[in-house]
């Protein structure tokens, strides 16, 4: 039988993966045991692949939502079913009170922080730029810019005294289309989360590392509610790889990056869309 990468889900893919950090780092134990990840929008999608990958790699995981209750609960049922352990935590990110306090929570239950994945962020809904009502800018702007920056800012003395610790951040291939098809605010916001990615790397290095992935068209949720069939199969027949992305697939590229794998990996970003577009 050949390879069917829909097949590949959740604890499978999360085995092979630890397997192969554990190859590349020398190390016998899971490569976050001992270690705490807090994962922004950890409900659905990305954000709840990278939780159960990070809570399989041993971590101890602080799962965020604010309008998914719901999938958050069954995530963390997911990751408990596996012997896994982590804390539901919701917070309204826009508010910069709940931001801050969403990371002294996690790091009450967890007594450290090591690992912080800025994964939550949404176009909100799609806008040409000289359409686009200065509200709706700015609640872009603060959902997936702004929100990013006061979480990081509250986590970076956490994440100091780690000693290991790791800021992964989830850009979007809009940054390199320019936002097509009414993504251009979208596309802003979060092309200054890639900058911010850039001035952290300098900035808080060697204590801390900061990262960044952007996904290309990875089979979510997000894409049931912005993208038609039609286009979901376009985008399939303009990878070369013939196929849409896995969120497992994205979440086990942010498990190298949080682990000592990528122990000299700062300032990088990473395209994960099957050669859809190439740098």
């Amino acid at each position: 039988m050949g390879y069917n990468p829909a097949s590949v889900k959740g604890p499978v893919l999360n085995f092979f993966t630890i397997a192969i950090l554990g190859e590349i780092t020398g190390m016998t134990q899971a490569p976050l045991q001992g270690r705490a990840a807090l994962v922004t929008g950890a409900g659905v999608g990305i954000g709840r692949a990278v939780a159960e990958a990070l809570a399989g790699a041993g971590g101890f995981v602080g799962l965020h939502y604010h309008s998914s209750e719901q999938g958050a609960r069954e995530t963390l049922a997911a990751i408990e079913a596996r012997g896994g352990r982590g804390v539901l935590l919701p917070a309204d990110l826009g508010d910069a009170d709940q931001a801050r306090r969403l990371v002294n929570d996690f790091v009450g239950h967890a007594g450290r922080l090591d690992v912080l994945v800025n994964n939550a962020g949404s176009p909100l809904r799609r806008t040409r730029i000289e359409d686009c009502p200065l509200d709706l800018w700015q609640q872009v702007l603060t959902v997936n810019l702004t929100s990013a920056f006061v979480v990081t800012q509250q986590a970076v003395p956490h994440l100091r005294a780690s000693g290991n610790g790791s800021i992964i951040n989830n850009l979007t291939l809009s940054i390199q289309t320019g936002g097509a098809n009414g993504a251009g605010p979208y596309a802003i916001a979060k092309g200054g989360l890639q900058v911010m990615t850039r001035t952290l790397a300098r900035e808080l290095a060697p204590a801390v590392r900061t990262n960044a992935i952007m996904p290309g068209v990875i089979e979510t949720r997000h894409h049931e509610v912005f993208s038609t069939p039609e286009r979901m199969q376009q985008y399939r027949q303009e990878t070369p790889l013939g196929r849409n992305g896995l969120a497992e697939e994205v979440a086990a590229v942010v498990l190298f990056l949080a682990s000592d794998a990528a122990r000299f990996v700062n300032g990088a970003l990473i395209d994960i869309n099957g050669g859809r577009f190439l740098r």
